[in-house]
């Protein structure tokens, strides 16, 4: 491949990176989506109200039972009933294993917590978390390693937390002060986020998402300025300040997702873990990729920018569209 074509290469970059980050269209399923909620009764320890709804009208009827409940619990009609013991164990949907349907699994308790899952061909059940409080490290396995997942997961298909990242690892080169950037990034949003879950912090999600999405126009405009910048001479301080935002973001996915009634701190602490992991090994497959570049005989900095204007782009578009939504809300 001859230099020219390297460079058309490159600058259509920002066109194929926005193609493969713009969202796609979902493919029509006629069993593609149900929902099966478990609402406690008030006044009844133990006993939930369950209602099961599908997209099929067929799998709406031909399952008037859609999960096998864990051993203590009968169903009783339009009920399950749990005892005093409350729902623990495993909930599991056999017939679910090797379809395309998506089932989102809603158990709420009338204290107020709630558990979501989507549940899919392949990970057909899910554990609701019974362990006593005063349990050992051992018996808090399933929701170390399960919160740890949700965390790689989040950061993995968060887009806008994605590219801030990679926007992040492709301004700052050298690497004591990409440490240093990353670890005032984890800092900032492990407190904001803890501080979100445990309600010390509320501030409504519009704004933020939108900050968010602003943040990472403002580090790819840092990445292609060609003047110095406090950016560029202490990214650690600009990123400690994103990293606030950043993390009522993350708190916000995770109230969604819902988390174990005794073990909060457990469970918020090892999502923050999976957070890391996810990354650190962004972080690293950026580096490797940058170093691969450099020993390509082309131009690696006209790759970078590409890269760069696309997901400048992405986020900027983002950024149009959030601040839209947040003024046409009623609610806001």
């Amino acid at each position: 491949m001859n230099r020219s074509r390297l460079l058309r290469l490159a600058r259509s970059l920002p066109f194929l990176l926005a193609l493969l980050l713009a969202p796609a269209p979902a493919a029509g399923h006629a069993l593609n989506s149900a929902l099966l909620s478990l609402t406690e009764v008030e006044g009844h320890d133990g006993r939930f109200l369950v209602r099961w709804q599908a997209s099929s009208s067929a799998l709406q009827a031909e399952l008037a039972t859609p999960a096998v409940f864990p051993p203590a619990c009968k169903v009783e009609g339009a009920y399950l009933d749990c005892g005093h013991a409350g729902l623990v164990g495993t909930i599991e949907l056999p017939w679910l294993e090797g379809t395309e349907t998506n089932v989102m699994v809603v158990v709420e308790w009338r204290n107020g917590s709630r558990l979501v899952r989507v549940l899919t061909g392949n990970d057909p059940s899910l554990v609701v978390y019974g362990i006593p409080a005063s349990a050992g490290l051992g018996a808090l396995r399933p929701i170390m390693v399960d919160y740890t997942w949700l965390g790689v997961e989040h950061i993995l298909t968060g887009f806008d937390h994605l590219l801030f990242v990679i926007a992040l690892t492709l301004l700052v080169r050298d690497g004591r002060k990409l440490l240093g950037a990353v670890t005032a990034f984890t800092v900032a949003h492990s407190l904001t986020l803890a501080c979100a879950v445990f309600g010390w912090l509320t501030l409504p999600a519009p704004p933020v998402e939108a900050a968010i999405a602003l943040s990472i126009v403002l580090i790819c405009g840092e990445c292609i300025r060609p003047t110095d910048s406090l950016t560029r001479r202490a990214p650690w301080a600009v990123t400690f300040a994103f990293g606030l935002l950043h993390g009522l973001g993350f708190a916000s996915s995770l109230l969604d997702i819902g988390l174990p009634e005794r073990h909060v701190p457990i469970a918020l602490l090892f999502f923050n873990v999976g957070v890391e992991m996810g990354q650190l090994g962004v972080i690293a497959l950026v580096v490797a990729l940058r170093l691969l570049a450099a020993r390509v005989p082309t131009q690696p900095e006209t790759v970078r920018r590409g890269v760069v204007y696309a997901m400048g782009a992405m986020a900027g578009y983002w950024s149009i569209e959030r601040v839209v939504a947040m003024l046409t809300d009623a609610s806001m």
